[in-house]
């Protein structure tokens, strides 16, 4: 793992000249304790449903984002109202952390709500796709969210596709994408950044590399050690990050992003991370026997919400005092308490489950919907 007072890049800032041309040195204190709250956010999210889940208030599959939440809020942080992303099954807190600089209570932001994505994850009524599926596969349209699907890197044509569409209607957008490192393998995700190199779209596809792909270590997933020497045949950008210091993840994507905005097309941020628990909560059991515990122990030893606390007490944000209130890190899910977490997060939380919970399953009539056109 990445150790704790530097960055994953192989380059990494040297000197006040260079550190004062990071992204991260522009943002604001309030910025800063924002991208806090959005990892305590992802946290609570991931804590909050397995808690659910063993009190048999939940049914279906749980991917628990647990130990990468510095991916999601780190990446999501540096885009635009009109930017989309396109996560997958591991991103969850991406459907509601979108553009939630705009306020998360707003129902104009281009992002889902709390109560969308909990309805969607109960399979109720208030879900975007009307409980057609759980978890991760919905979209928006609206929101600038591509519907997600079970084929990893096989968003990424698509991405390409609302790219270029909103090139040839003038709208100066960029697309996210979010991969596990093993989908770099599939023939769709080449053909895809290929597309977007020769047309220079604006298309960021975030590698989340969290060491395992499903029960595949990485070793035997890809000769090279770092998947962002991927970009390397296609004559794009291959940043790397900590994925675990959401600074350095705002600081790469900033610099992808402002890449593809400026016409010259797309990037490959590699985020090394590590994955706390099985592929899902189906694979937790067969993840204690394939994994290593001393792997898995050190693997989690740098735990995103300690990182970015350091961080902020290194940029003079945060009091020593201050960080060792709501001390989540560190902690299973299981070890959690609501305490550890900041009110505010938790009463968001409670929010959208309890609007889960009382919203209705629709009605059987609704089985035909959308799938014959009217």
């Amino acid at each position: 793992m990445t150790p704790d007072n530097g960055t994953a890049t192989a380059d990494k800032p040297k000197g006040k000249a260079d550190k004062a041309a990071r992204p991260q040195d522009l943002l604001t204190k309030e910025d800063c304790l924002t991208l806090l709250k959005h990892v305590y956010l992802a946290r609570y999210f991931d804590v909050r449903l397995i808690k659910e889940k063993k009190r048999g208030r939940l049914r279906g599959t749980l991917y628990s984002s647990h130990n990468q939440e510095a991916i999601l809020a780190g990446s999501l942080y540096g885009l635009k109202p009109l930017d989309w992303i396109s996560p997958i099954h591991r991103d969850m807190p991406a459907f509601f952390l979108k553009d939630a600089r705009s306020g998360l209570d707003n129902p104009d932001r281009m992002g889902m709500s709390i109560e969308q994505v909990c309805g969607q994850v109960w399979g109720r009524e208030v879900s975007p796709g009307r409980a057609r599926d759980n978890w991760s596969h919905i979209g928006s349209r609206s929101k600038h969210i591509i519907h997600s699907t079970s084929m990893l890197a096989g968003t990424i044509p698509a991405a390409c596709g609302v790219a270029l569409s909103d090139r040839l209607n003038g709208v100066n957008s960029v697309v996210l994408t979010y991969n596990g490192e093993g989908s770099t393998a599939q023939g769709i995700f080449h053909e895809a950044i290929n597309i977007a190199a020769v047309h220079k779209l604006p298309v960021v596809t975030i590698i989340e590399n969290n060491q395992w792909a499903y029960g595949t270590p990485t070793e035997l997933e890809y000769a090279l050690e770092d998947f962002a020497r991927r970009a390397d045949g296609y004559g794009i950008p291959g940043l790397i990050a900590d994925g675990q210091d959401v600074f350095d993840v705002y600081d790469k994507v900033m610099q992808a992003i402002e890449h593809g905005r400026s016409g010259k097309g797309p990037a490959i941020v590699e985020c090394k991370s590590f994955r706390a628990y099985g592929h899902g909560d189906h694979d937790d059991d067969r993840a204690a026997k394939y994994r290593d515990p001393k792997e898995v122990e050190e693997g989690r030893t740098r735990d995103p919400i300690a990182v970015a606390k350091k961080r902020l007490i290194e940029k003079g944000f945060m009091t020593e005092a201050e960080a060792k209130e709501f001390a989540a890190e560190g902690k299973s899910a299981g070890e959690c308490r609501d305490e550890d977490f900041p009110p505010d997060v938790v009463e968001y939380l409670k929010k959208g489950v309890e609007a889960a919970l009382k919203s209705p399953v629709p009605a059987a009539e609704e089985g035909g919907q959308w799938v014959f056109r009217d």
